[in-house]
């Protein structure tokens, strides 16, 4: 290229390196990528730095704090990111519970066609036992909704706090997606039976065998959104 060429093309731009400099109209995208990410990291950060305050407000000692916003951290902390001290203090458990599901639909006439006894604690238990790797719904979603639904009701089955009508609801829809994905027909209602079977102490040598005694119980009918199909 001769001199003459050169000087009407105009000097080249340099970047701070001595480099060529990209031209300004390719930073914009670049720009906005780089604000973009900013925004989405410091989001992040938020979000895990409010998590932790809110599992600390949950696990700490009842404080005025703690009690003022006792509303949203269980709403946050329940059912998915709740904390215990288990796996330090394990607490096996001392009863065999078997939770079964009954359906009702309410007819155009007024009457109520009920279905037979469902048992899903078996349907978990056949997951769990021929999965190598059972999954936490096979596992613990049924049984630790039942607990939870215990702690919060004891022996009544009357909501008394905000905490109980959400284990109520979330027993309910577990039962009822349960239900619906195991059997044909719709359904508007649904009971649940427990069944409560202590595990007995290992016998002493030459002891008669005694069989714990069961406790059964039945929770109320519980209206639910129409589930299934005819």
């Amino acid at each position: 290229m001769s001199t003459t060429e050169h000087s009407r093309s105009g000097p080249a731009l340099e970047g701070h390196d001595g480099g060529p400099e990209s031209p300004p109209e390719d930073r914009g995208p670049r720009r906005r990528l780089g604000v973009g990410t900013g925004a989405f990291v410091v989001l992040c950060l938020a979000t895990a730095l409010i998590h932790v305050l809110v599992v600390f407000l949950h696990v700490a000692p009842a404080n005025a704090v703690s009690q003022l916003y006792s509303g949203p951290v269980n709403a946050w902390i329940y059912p998915l990111f709740e904390q215990n001290w288990r796996l330090f203090a394990p607490d096996p458990e001392s009863v065999n519970r078997k939770i079964s599901a009954r359906t009702g639909h309410a007819a155009p006439d007024g009457s109520v066609r009920v279905s037979d006894w469902f048992d899903l604690s078996a349907v978990d238990d056949s997951a769990v036992e021929h999965d190598p790797f059972p999954s936490h719904t096979a596992q613990n979603m049924l049984r630790r909704a039942w607990s939870s639904y215990l702690e919060a009701f004891g022996g009544d089955d009357e909501p008394h706090s905000e905490r109980a009508v959400m284990m109520r609801t979330y027993l309910r829809n577990i039962a009822a997606d349960r239900v619906a994905d195991h059997r044909r027909g719709s359904f508007d209602s649904i009971q649940l039976r427990v069944v409560t079977l202590p595990v007995p102490a290992p016998d002493a040598p030459g002891a008669a065998h005694r069989v714990a005694p069961l406790d059964t119980r039945y929770l109320p009918w519980w209206k639910v959104a129409p589930h299934g199909t005819d």
